[in-house]
């Protein structure tokens, strides 16, 4: 299965991980063979496990140990689906009344029967105090009273827009975790706001129930007739997968079209570094040989290029070559254990909650924005979650050449991946949060491919966690799933080579590379910026620049 070595590849690569230990959600503990045909809702009373099974319309009660079915009751309806047990009662949802029973399993008689203003109801969780059910046409997930079945409140289902169909619903504390059968997902989603918080792969393709014993999330399978008891908690925050293995050859590369000399060029290239999300695997190769290395006032090293008296008609190029594995990382934070903004370190406090050029943090729109977005919310978790939203409430993605300052592209309401950046670092900086950027260069579809746009994005320090992954262009979508998987993830598509937050004394606000340059007499100058990718082990030949159209200038990323 798919799922299956997501999870296995997710364990290898821990264990090669300092960050990362045993604990990965999502994890299979222990299975079980069930003996019943159609398994669909889940719950667990306490000591044992219900399963409904929808073939026979019924709800069995199974030892958890080996899957041994001790009681067989009757359900109320004829299509048993979500299961919920309120410490008393079994709830049992059937799709086809539309409806919910409350069955007295001592007894085997309904004590109650709640009939549902929803058109696909499927799921069905307890929270002490009232009952949950997913509607999956209306793509929401429903809190209701267990007296009348009105409804206390709502929020859009995990992939609520997309072709999903959210089966399983089990509650734990303060979030609810939902199986989407569509997706092969179980997404933890916080029950005050709807937002998801992260999410694993199903360990089967038909994820129909799902039940919290109060340490473990077990879920029953509908095709596989399995039940497996999954690790829900991560001892580590993240974890890596799917590792892949790329060479990477980068330029910038400048063509003097005369009729006057350029002087000096000067070019920097920023060097990548081992982070969770990349694992250099060989030393990087820069042609020419750097006249030297600096390192910018954020800890960014670079390597530095000068190029003296180039002629009408020459190039002058700086190159360099990584061979690279790049992972998929999800971290998994609970925003509870998330520490105060007290507790951030005073130098990280200092150094990334400054104002810059491309900032204005003192702006009265920035202000404005960060007063609303944030009204009192002091859980840098909540703080960062709440910017993020903000600006994706009031931004649209839009590529269109230049970098404009924060204030200015928030007004607008529209910009590329930078000027998003720029406003959620002025938002953060402005509000006491220490947030940087990440750059990089990228995969474009295919393994085997060229960037020439490159991809920025913001990192937010979360005291107890450490660096947190916010992509506020990617995620901006509708979709609270799509939004989840830029807030705290990063796919094995990216090569890191520039953290900062604000202008570098090497790259200014540029990231990947920059450069400067003097002439003598009329200049025309052409730059080339170019990520060429090949996976590993294959051979290829990169032409001399010029011989395959020349050189584009391409809009900025």
């Amino acid at each position: 299965m798919k799922s299956a070595r997501y999870l296995l590849m997710a364990v290898v690569l821990l264990a090669a991980l300092p960050a990362a230990a045993e604990g990965v959600p999502g994890e299979v503990a222990a299975s079980i063979n069930l003996s019943i045909p159609t398994p669909t809702g889940m719950a667990w009373d306490g000591a044992h496990l219900w399963v409904a099974d929808l073939a026979t319309a019924t709800v069995r009660e199974l030892d958890p140990q080996g899957g041994k079915v001790l009681r067989t009751l009757e359900a109320p309806g004829y299509a048993p689906s979500g299961l919920a047990w309120d410490g008393k009662r079994l709830w049992i949802l059937d799709a086809t009344d539309k409806a919910v029973y409350a069955l007295n399993p001592k007894t085997g008689i309904t004590e109650r029967a709640l009939t549902l203003d929803l058109d696909t109801p499927e799921g069905l969780a307890w929270d002490g105090t009232a009952l949950w059910v997913a509607d999956a046409k209306a793509g929401l997930i429903t809190r209701l009273d267990d007296q009348d079945g009105t409804t206390y409140a709502s929020f859009p289902s995990p992939l609520a827009g997309r072709k999903s169909q959210e089966i399983g619903l089990a509650f734990t504390g303060k979030v609810l975790y939902v199986s989407d059968r569509t997706a092969d997902m179980i997404y933890r989603v916080d029950a005050g706001t709807g937002a998801v918080l992260d999410y694993f792969p199903s360990p089967g393709p038909y994820p129909a129930g799902i039940a919290w014993d109060g340490r473990y999330l077990w879920c029953a399978d509908y095709e596989t007739r399995m039940v497996y008891k999954l690790v829900a908690t991560a001892t580590a925050p993240y974890v890596a997968s799917a590792p892949k293995k790329e060479t990477m050859r980068y330029q910038e590369a400048w063509r003097n079209f005369g009729p006057g000399v350029v002087k000096t060029l000067e070019v920097f290239l920023a060097v990548p570094e081992d982070l969770p999300y990349q694992k250099l695997l060989a030393p990087i190769v820069f042609d020419p040989k750097p006249a030297g290395f600096v390192t910018d006032q954020w800890g960014q090293k670079c390597a530095r290029f000068l190029f003296k008296d180039i002629q009408p008609g020459q190039v002058a190029s700086a190159v360099m070559t990584v061979e690279a594995e790049l992972r998929k990382v999800r971290w998994f934070v609970d925003p509870g254990a998330v520490g105060r903004l007290e507790d951030i370190p005073a130098d990280i406090l200092k150094t990334y909650t400054q104002d810059n050029s491309k900032l204005v943090t003192t702006d009265p729109v920035i202000q404005k924005a960060v007063k609303e977005a944030l009204g009192g919310e002091r859980n840098p978790y909540w703080m960062a979650r709440k910017i993020n939203k903000y600006i994706q409430d009031k931004m649209h993605y839009e590529l269109s050449g230049g970098w404009n300052v924060a204030p200015v592209v928030l007004a607008r309401g529209s910009g590329s991946c930078s000027e998003y950046t720029f406003v959620m670092l002025s938002m953060c900086h402005a509000a006491g949060l220490p947030a940087r950027y990440a750059g990089s260069i990228v995969i474009r579809g295919d393994d085997a491919s060229r960037d020439d746009v490159f991809h920025r994005w913001v990192e937010v320090y979360l005291p107890n966690v450490g660096w947190f992954p916010v992509d506020p262009s990617g995620g901006d979508s509708p979709v609270p799933a799509e939004q989840a998987a830029y807030f705290g993830g990063l796919d094995n598509r990216f090569l890191i080579t520039t953290h900062g937050a604000g202008d570098s004394s090497a790259l200014g606000w540029d990231y990947n590379s920059n450069a400067s340059w003097t002439g003598k007499g009329r200049v025309k100058l052409m730059q080339l910026k170019v990520g060429d990718w090949v996976p590993m082990g294959k051979k290829y030949e990169v032409r001399a620049l010029g011989e395959a159209g020349g050189l584009t200038c391409a809009p900025k990323g």
